[in-house]
């Protein structure tokens, strides 16, 4: 699968890229009546501890997003060596209308970030339907000295997306890692980055694109 990233760093940069300047989704076809709904059916892995991830579906059928309370990597300043990495990965259940198919055409990726300088922290994505090939897995790099907001989105173009099977229901499995390595010159020093809200105003969001199913 092709993908083009996007990789943001700052408050006011993610901001333009992950909100009113993010350019609309292209659809074959408008989106499904009704509304959709997602629900956590499996979790798994050291960032996401049952209970501290949530998801739900816009309002509009456009997409829908995971929250996460408790995903944070870090390293050096005391951390345990195991801390470095953090990963989660969610079996989700999406239940949409009958007759249409989706894909995931964007997503995008929102955190916060404390990197010393020469640090290095790292944040790596895929996601696949289940029985189905794992798509492309990204990664993005930011490095330190950094002290602000960090942003990062992965778009597929529009002939390269991935569609759910017509006619059946099948996990959609998001699997999601933080890595933070610190400054070779201060490796003492703490370093972290984080992919976490306690107010629900961060969270990971994934674009959908829609289209009708062949008449059987």
């Amino acid at each position: 699968m092709a993908l083009r990233q996007i990789l943001i760093g700052g408050a006011a940069a993610a901001a333009a890229v992950l909100g009113t300047a993010t350019p609309p989704v292209q659809a074959q076809s408008e989106t499904p009546p009704g509304q959709i709904t997602v629900r956590v059916q499996t979790v798994n892995g050291s960032g996401c501890p049952r209970g501290t991830a949530a998801v739900a579906a816009a309002p509009d059928n456009t997409a829908f997003t995971v929250t996460y309370s408790d995903y944070l990597a870090q390293a050096g300043g005391g951390s345990n060596p195991t801390d470095f990495r953090k990963n989660c990965q969610l079996g989700l259940r999406i239940h949409i209308p009958q007759g249409f198919t989706y894909a995931i055409a964007r997503a995008d990726y929102r955190g916060f970030a404390y990197l010393q300088p020469g640090a290095v922290g790292q944040q790596r994505a895929g996601y696949y339907f289940q029985g189905m090939p794992q798509t492309t897995r990204t990664t993005h790099s930011f490095r330190g000295p950094l002290a602000d907001n960090w942003g990062a989105s992965d778009e597929t173009p529009y002939t390269d997306l991935v569609w759910a099977p017509c006619g059946e229901e099948r996990i959609f499995n998001v699997n999601t890692e933080l890595r933070v390595y610190p400054s070779a010159s201060a490796p003492h020093q703490l370093s972290f980055m984080s992919m976490d809200s306690t107010d629900g105003s961060v969270s990971t969001k994934y674009h959908l694109a829609w289209k009708e199913c062949p008449a059987s």
